[in-house]
């Protein structure tokens, strides 16, 4: 791993930064530093050696985000995201899902390999007010950061907005027996990367900031910390990144072009060791890095940037020298084998705005576009022909899988993202070809994940089936049955129903 690489890879002209709405970060002068908030570990219900239990609550509350007003968050367990729930590869996974929200919500386990639809908690596993469900799962997956967030279409975007989003670690023997940083909290920390704006009172308000593009805030938010640092007393020191925002491209630096190590991505570790000093991440994705500190003394601050506004603080104190070293292979891939014989999928994801669509339609909830049996591998041309404007950078997301990214136009993939993964940026005017394969039965969906995007219909569904079984029914969730039960929630008429996806149906004359 002698190389270092000093560039994004992804297309310049495709930024974020680009787009006519877009929010560009600013510090926010009204917020002190603080201590980065790192969530709490969740802790099981019970435990046998066989077996966990947890209880995930859906909640209102308030969060202390700015000086004056608390400012009204959901959240799960807590006011606002969530602690960090660990998953154990093997152990067989039982959990309670309660909702003591104003409304329906669903629990979407982005990046586990679980069985769709109900299990995996897309648009048609409601969760009704005062209500509670349970689901159980055993997985079998690489050790990886996964995430979970509400994703009731199309109203994914604006409940996220509010604060359901949260970390899930799936941890495995492989992991624990290399030598990274594993003390949680200490050296071994994950951030969510969001943006928000404030408006009076210091209150969130979607509606007033809604973009069908994709909202975003001027004031970044990691872990729901604003303006925060990290007090370093580790050499070494262990980042996982999740870009959580609705919309936000996060480009993040170190100020001193310090080098870093990124050794996984969304699904699993790298094969091998990446050296760094610029990463991007769109909407999504994970990221783990390794930044090693040796070279600093206490009392010196190397700080975190998103290109040019600074995300946190790193105060560096007292440590012990640290003589470990990253192995030159992390994980071993062999990817599944694909028939010749078997027809490459073809995806399109297309337009800006209102326009979104994938494959020339706008999503449906109860139409199935694709099916593909179980344990099939198979590749798919996931291709982004947006050309309004100089298009836009689309993060390609798909449920209940981690894929292999063969190729961008023919040519290798990005040095970092040679692991599995489960959402990858496709760049306007590109084919990424992915090695998809399923290994449990469902429904699932795939999709962009700029998640206004999403709810404004660049989205699909696709049943992984056994073809030895007869093919079960799936009660697939309605557009009108969501409404009914929002109208009767919110206590407002069906006509009067906002919903921020809605838009683009209704300007594109089309219904859901």
């Amino acid at each position: 791993m002698s190389k270092v690489y000093t560039n994004y890879f992804f297309d310049e002209a495709a930024y974020d930064y680009h787009d006519g709405g877009y929010v560009p970060l600013e510090v926010n002068a009204a917020a002190p530093l603080k201590p980065l908030n790192v969530p709490p570990l969740l802790k099981p219900d019970k435990e046998t050696a066989t077996d966990v239990y947890y209880t995930v609550t859906a909640q209102a509350g308030e969060t202390q985000l700015l000086p004056g007003a608390k400012t009204k968050t959901w959240g799960y367990n807590g006011t606002l995201l969530s602690p960090t729930i660990r998953y154990q590869v093997g152990k067989h996974v039982h959990v309670t899902l309660k909702n003591e929200l104003p409304e329906l919500t669903t629990f979407h386990w982005h990046g586990l390999n679980v069985s769709g639809p109900i299990v995996d908690g897309g648009c048609h596993a409601p969760v009704y007010p005062g209500e509670t469900k349970h689901i159980d799962f055993t997985l079998d997956q690489p050790a990886a950061m996964t995430w979970l967030h509400a994703h009731p279409c199309p109203s994914t975007a604006e409940q996220v907005w509010h604060g359901l989003a949260g970390i899930v670690y799936v941890q495995d023997d492989h992991e624990a027996s290399l030598p990274l940083p594993h003390n949680y909290g200490v050296d071994d920390i994950p951030v969510v990367l969001q943006d928000r704006l404030f408006h009076e009172n210091n209150q969130w308000d979607y509606r007033a900031d809604y973009d069908p593009d994709g909202v975003a805030g001027p004031t970044a938010m990691l872990n729901g910390t604003i303006n925060p640092y990290f007090d370093v007393t580790t050499q070494r020191l262990r980042l996982r990144f999740l870009d959580g925002a609705n919309r936000r491209e996060w480009r993040l630096h170190l100020d001193d072009d310090h080098e870093f190590t990124q050794i996984a991505g969304d699904g699993s570790f790298l094969p091998e060791p990446v050296r760094m000093t610029k990463l991007m991440l769109t909407c999504a994705e994970r990221a783990q890095i390794i930044i090693d500190f040796a070279d600093k003394k206490p009392g010196d601050v190397v700080t975190l940037f998103s290109d040019d506004v600074p995300l946190l603080q790193f105060r560096i104190h007292e440590f012990a020298p640290d003589s470990a070293v990253l192995p030159d292979q992390l994980l071993q891939i062999t990817p599944p084998t694909v028939n010749p014989d078997t027809p490459v999928r073809h995806i399109v994801m297309s337009g800006m705005d209102e326009t979104v669509a994938l494959d020339g339609k706008k999503f449906k909830m109860d139409r199935i576009d694709a099916t593909q049996p179980v344990g099939q591998a198979q590749y798919w041309d996931v291709t982004n022909t947006n050309d309004m404007e100089g298009g836009m950078v689309h993060p390609f997301h798909c449920h209940g899988t981690q894929f292999l990214v063969i190729s961008r136009n023919g040519q290798a993939p990005y040095p970092n993202e040679h692991g599995y993964k489960d959402t990858v940026g496709v760049n306007p005017g590109e084919t990424v070809r992915l090695l998809v394969r399923f290994d449990l039965p469902g429904v699932y969906m795939y999709h962009c994940h700029i998640i206004e995007h999403e709810d404004g219909g660049m989205m699909a569904q696709i049943e992984s089936y056994d073809p030895s079984k007869p093919r079960p029914h799936y009660n697939l969730m309605t557009m009108d049955k969501l409404m009914m039960a929002l109208s009767a929630e919110r206590g407002v008429p069906m006509d009067e129903l906002w919903m921020g996806g809605m838009d683009s149906y209704k300007k594109m004359g089309m219904e859901m």
